[in-house]
């Protein structure tokens, strides 16, 4: 079993708990439980696509982490809480409600390239601790900027008290930072009521299943209908064909010297059986991941 199941996450539960659950699906259904592990966390109020990868695709897990991901949210004006979200407690309030104009006028200084302060309720480290545990302690936590990327955002729809954004964004990018600093820019306060992620890397929500939906296709009799292949967890590398006995060196941890392959990343194939993620440069190849299949 090396491939991927990407879970619909359901409200409520930890990406630690999702992974446990699709691992008590398996067992159930009498199936072997490969290393499993999950390509990005979400927050528990957080709904939408987890990437789950099992066996070998667990060597991709931290380029799942490094991946654009795409997010739909809703920010409440008017109230801004201790964590962003509506676990929080209120820290400040305001009356004022911005126009949709007023909203769509101020997206395009949010896009691209910028820096952003983390929540106080994050799982980033302060002195060895993390951030969330000294908010909840009671100190105050001051945390440093970080470079993210707005690839893209966009006004979905609003009410006077409330408007939905989509967005497409970089590693490390917080959605309750982003919402607190576009209710900030438009004279008013605000926190994240809805987060739901729609894309994380290659994977969306058309691939996405519920626990309900693994539970059932695993019962049944193609169980592996519901894992999709390791190489789909790599759509943006170009394939690179090699010889077996090509092949026979990479897995040994050989360099290939003299090879015609264009300099970056490729996922080296040998026949159909994916072999290793290389670097190739200057007429050399070199494993960054080996596959064991």
């Amino acid at each position: 079993m090396n491939g991927w199941i990407i879970l619909d996450k359901p409200l409520a539960l930890t990406s630690a708990q999702g992974v446990a659950a699709v691992k008590r699906i398996l067992r159930t259904a009498g199936l072997p439980v490969p290393r499993i592990g999950h390509g990005g966390t979400l927050d528990p109020l957080a709904t939408g696509v987890l990437p789950i990868a099992l066996g070998e695709a667990t060597k991709l897990a931290g380029r799942m982490l490094d991946a654009a991901k795409g997010y739909d949210f809703t920010v409440q004006f008017g109230t801004e809480t201790s964590t962003l979200d509506a676990e929080g407690e209120t820290v400040a309030t305001s009356d004022v409600r911005p126009e949709a104009g007023a909203i769509a006028a101020i997206l395009p200084g949010f896009t691209g390239a910028q820096d952003q302060v983390p929540p106080a309720y994050s799982a980033l480290k302060v002195d060895g601790k993390r951030a969330y545990a000294l908010a909840r302690a009671g100190e105050t936590v001051t945390l440093a900027t970080r470079r993210i990327t707005v690839h893209h955002i966009e006004l979905l729809h609003g009410t006077p008290d409330s408007a939905t954004f989509t967005t497409l964004v970089s590693k490390g990018t917080y959605i309750r930072s982003l919402a607190r600093d576009i209710a900030r820019a438009l004279g008013t306060v605000g926190h994240v009521t809805m987060l739901r992620r729609t894309q994380s890397g290659p994977f969306g929500l058309a691939q996405a299943i519920s626990l309900d939906k693994l539970a059932e296709l695993v019962q049944g009799p193609t169980p592996e209908q519901a894992i999709l292949p390791l190489m789909t967890g790599l759509d943006d590398i170009p394939a690179l064909a090699i010889t077996p006995d090509e092949a026979a060196a990479l897995k040994q941890g050989r360099r290939l010297v003299g090879h015609p392959a264009s300099n970056g990343t490729h996922l080296a194939v040998c026949g159909t059986v994916p072999v290793a993620l290389v670097e190739a440069h200057q007429g050399e190849v070199r494993v960054l991941r080996g596959f064991n299949l």
